[in-house]
């Protein structure tokens, strides 16, 4: 069956738009009162050493895909350091045709997720599009432990925005960096939107800079 994806357009700089301190506190605030925990950190430096005082050493961590992971630069410290059971290099190592069903698996239900969202509302909705879904699962409920790094040009009004808003930027911009790899290219097949956490799963780290898309 062919799946019709829609063209993608060039990026909204509306959605590119910084938030104020004040904003973010709001923010935190809001994600509070929905059972979820919140660090405000002061940059992009200070988020990284956030996270891993949250992650013990020699915890199981898979980082999701993601352009805030690479910018702040948790990739390598989880990753190459030794100092962790990372999920992606066991991955790496496995064979998409034949060993899809324990890629599946291994990737599924990690004791640690770090990754991001694409919008954040003002009354702390979280929304995250994905083209496999692969990363959602564990975000809404299979993984121990999410940390998900937010930058401050992320946040937006309400639902409809926030739909909005991977629409017309974190689609194109994801689009462009998978052919500029030389990929067909990315769409939005899945959508997750996380209103609330009763298990305290979930940590957002909130940062005063441009992070991601």
């Amino acid at each position: 069956m062919n799946v019709i994806v829609p063209a993608v357009g060039e990026p909204n700089p509306a959605f590119a738009q910084p938030s104020s301190r004040e904003r973010l506190e709001g923010v935190a605030q809001a994600l509070e009162r929905r059972g979820i925990q919140v660090l405000l950190a002061k940059s992009a430096e200070d988020a990284k050493h956030l996270i891993l005082d949250l992650v013990p050493t020699g915890s199981e961590v898979h980082i999701a895909l993601s352009e805030t992971m690479a910018q702040v630069g948790i990739t390598p410290e989880i990753e190459a350091s030794g100092r962790y059971d990372a999920i992606r290099p066991k991955l790496l190592q496995l064979d998409r045709v034949t060993q899809g069903r324990e890629m599946r698996k291994l990737a599924a239900a990690p004791d640690y997720i770090l990754g991001s969202v694409h919008a954040i509302t003002d009354d702390g909705l979280l929304l995250i599009a994905s083209g496999s879904g692969s990363q959602l699962g564990p975000y809404a409920q299979s993984a121990g432990k999410v940390i998900l790094v937010v930058g401050h040009q992320k946040v937006v009004h309400d639902l409809e925005e926030g739909l909005r808003r991977i629409q017309e930027y974190s689609l194109p911009l994801e689009d462009a960096r998978m052919k500029r790899q030389g990929r067909a290219g990315s769409a939005q097949m899945k959508t997750l939107i996380i209103h609330g956490e009763p298990q305290g799963r979930i940590t957002v780290v909130l940062v005063p800079e441009t992070l991601g898309f």
